[in-house]
């Protein structure tokens, strides 16, 4: 049976090369363990773009290349082995900003980035949400409430 790390890789892989499908990447992230840095008793994130990035990685290379770039010398990182689902709907959730996850970034050709919005992370800390028209009245052919059918 095919490892779980292995196969998000390679929906990573699939979408970057422009194929495969958008939902089955983020299905297969929810599914996945992924190992995340710890640092000074928490998560280890980097800002950028207004949004918190929680950084993971498929496998420990992926996370050994990323240890050799930002981590502390020669010293081994420790990390947390955490479900993509519980990173995106609890983690995220509760952090009280904008954050998404960012997979492998250690990885130029091989890393994902899967942000705060809709579909991804829980509506209540997704960054479009608040602007998202009313879906149920939009396809009900009504206007959503305060603002116009375009």
């Amino acid at each position: 049976m095919e490892q779980p790390r292995a196969a998000l890789a390679e929906r990573i892989a699939e979408r970057r090369a422009g194929v495969g499908d958008p939902r089955a990447l983020v299905g297969e992230m929810r599914r996945s363990i992924l190992l995340v840095p710890v640092s000074d008793g928490g998560l280890w994130s980097a800002r950028s773009g207004g949004v918190r990035w929680i950084c993971g990685f498929t496998d420990e290379p992926a996370l050994a290349r990323f240890a050799l770039r930002h981590g502390p010398g020669e010293r081994p990182v420790d990390y947390a082995a955490l479900l993509g689902a519980r990173i995106v709907d609890e983690i995220v959730p509760s952090l009280g900003e904008p954050a998404g996850l960012a997979v492998n970034i250690a990885d130029e050709d091989g890393s994902m980035f899967f942000p705060p919005v809709t579909g991804i992370v829980p509506d209540g800390a997704a960054v479009d949400a608040a602007t998202a028209p009313d879906r149920a009245a939009v396809d009900a052919g009504r206007a959503p409430e305060g603002g116009d059918r375009g």
